[in-house]
């Protein structure tokens, strides 16, 4: 069965854009008739941006900076004439050791790009969201459920942003809904360079998380708020 989605004349905003998830995220909204706008750490022409920069809108910023996003997004609501969709994507993996090993300068760094950008987004997004009547869709993950071996600061950044996205859900019923999905490993690029002898059938395609996004985002989900929705498939 194929489903299909009409966001003809709305506006996404993608966080992570060149990323193996943004890009299809961005690509999904895309072919949805969205009026889609990028923005990532790293600009276009860098060969580690995945996402085909036509024709849609990149803007380069970190997203852990609040000058830089608060510019951001009123750069994106300025050309576009409102916002109505936020899908925090930007994020990233390490671990390998434990706790009593872990430099704070891991810590911090994957609280700023998992945690931060996600809380930031959503602050100044909000405010046109509200407006809207908008969705916000971030991306958490499945060991966010849990504790586990060796990298435990990923998980714990990643848990809050599905608590987050609780918070947001419930400070904003009735007006913007807000809803998490949770992956597991996913089929990118970086990941088969990582683990080289997994078995990459079991991972999940970017193309169909974004299909998951996108009904988040859609008239689809209409009473789905504050979910934290798995898209491992059935691993």
């Amino acid at each position: 069965m194929t489903v299909e989605f009409d966001f003809d004349g709305e506006t996404a905003l993608v966080t992570g854009a060149g990323g193996a998830l943004g890009s299809a995220v961005i690509e999904a909204f895309h072919g949805a008739g969205a009026d889609v706008c990028g923005a990532d750490i790293v600009g276009p022409d860098s060969e580690d941006f995945l996402a085909d920069p036509d024709p849609v809108c990149h803007h380069q910023a970190d997203f852990s900076a609040e000058a830089e996003v608060a510019e951001t997004i009123e750069t994106v609501v300025d050309e576009n004439g409102g916002l109505d969709y936020l899908c925090n994507v930007a994020g990233t993996w390490r671990g390998g050791t434990p706790i009593e090993e872990t430099d704070v300068d891991e810590f911090d760094f994957l609280f700023d790009v998992n945690l931060k950008t996600m809380f930031l987004a959503s602050k100044h997004t909000l405010p046109h969201l509200q407006d809207s009547g908008g969705a916000i869709v971030s991306v958490a993950s499945r060991s966010s459920l849990e504790g586990g071996e060796g990298d435990g600061i990923y998980r714990a950044s990643k848990a809050g942003v599905r608590l987050l996205t609780e918070t947001v859900a419930e400070e904003n019923r009735g007006t913007v809904r807000a809803n998490a999905v949770l992956p597991s490993v996913i089929d990118t690029p970086m990941n088969r360079e990582m683990m080289p002898d997994a078995d990459y059938d079991q991972w999940a395609d970017p193309a169909d998380i974004a299909q998951t996004v996108l009904a988040l985002c859609s008239e689809a989900t209409s009473v789905t708020s504050g979910a934290a929705v798995p898209v491992y498939g059935e691993v």
